[in-house]
């Protein structure tokens, strides 16, 4: 099961604060979750206690996090159902399993996959150029992503558009922050944001045309560009699976396309 799970506030304290962060009126979850609106007061103020299924539905409704519906469960007097299970676990095999073929398929172009934190999980052979001449104390364990790709000594030096690229993950990263409340994930959204950048990053906007932000980079005296898409586990009711992530990159031009198919020897 997942941890650190005293401490908590109040049951009705967390589904407020869940529902605000949502967006969401006491009358639009009571609709959507099918309950009284004088019931939900009743339970965010502590006038009423949830039930176990209550807890779960609203829960449900406001698409909150497997490992924060087990603390909603612990606030509220019930025992935590969402297991978290170790992906090294023998449980964990079709998973795994299913992550390498996805990575090796997904060769000669990059893969990875990252836990909640960006922190990497797993990464085919073409991902190995992301990391070419980033110092050791970037790449030891658990390395994370994030702060590789834009720390001034990681491949931030080989950006050649690091303040579009960089201004759209920083935004990216303060929207998930605020769409998970993760105290952790906040805490590293400070520290990207606080790493030198190129001036006026802030107000570059997409060039007119363009239908998604690349990262283009230099290597080895040659351009690159790459876009990529994210996936994640369909219907999870595990923790560490549902936190899972595949991003895959893909060349955005011919160019790009011939590099990596020749770097892989095809």
């Amino acid at each position: 099961m997942t941890s650190a799970l005293s401490d908590v506030r109040p049951v009705g304290d967390q589904l407020r604060a869940w529902r605000q962060r949502r967006r969401l009126s006491q009358l639009d979850l009571a609709s959507d979750a099918d309950v009284s609106t004088r019931h939900l007061s009743f339970v965010e103020t502590g006038r009423s206690a949830p039930s176990r299924e209550m807890v779960l539905r609203l829960a449900e409704h406001l698409e909150v996090p497997l490992r924060d519906r087990n603390l909603l469960l612990v606030s509220a007097g019930f025992a935590p159902v969402y297991d978290e299970t170790p992906i090294e676990e023998p449980r964990m095999d079709s998973v795994r399993a299913a992550l390498r073929q996805v990575l090796e398929g997904h060769e000669p172009y990059p893969a990875l996959v990252v836990d909640r934190f960006w922190n990497l999980v797993d990464s085919n052979a073409a991902a190995g150029l992301f990391i070419e001449g980033a110092p050791a104390e970037l790449l030891e364990p658990p390395l994370n992503v994030l702060r590789l790709s834009m720390h001034p000594d990681g491949m931030a030096k080989n950006i050649l558009n690091l303040g579009e690229w960089r201004a759209h993950m920083i935004s990216w990263v303060r929207r998930h922050v605020a769409l998970t409340a993760d105290a952790a994930l906040a805490q590293l959204y400070r520290e990207l944001r606080d790493y030198p950048g190129p001036d006026g990053e802030a107000a570059v906007p997409p060039p007119g045309g363009q239908v998604f932000v690349p990262l283009r980079m230099l290597l080895d005296g040659r351009e690159l560009s790459f876009f990529s898409t994210i996936a994640t586990f369909g219907t999870p009711v595990d923790i560490t699976l549902a936190e899972l992530a595949i991003e895959s990159f893909y060349p955005a031009d011919p160019a790009t396309t011939a590099f990596l198919r020749e770097r892989a020897g095809w």
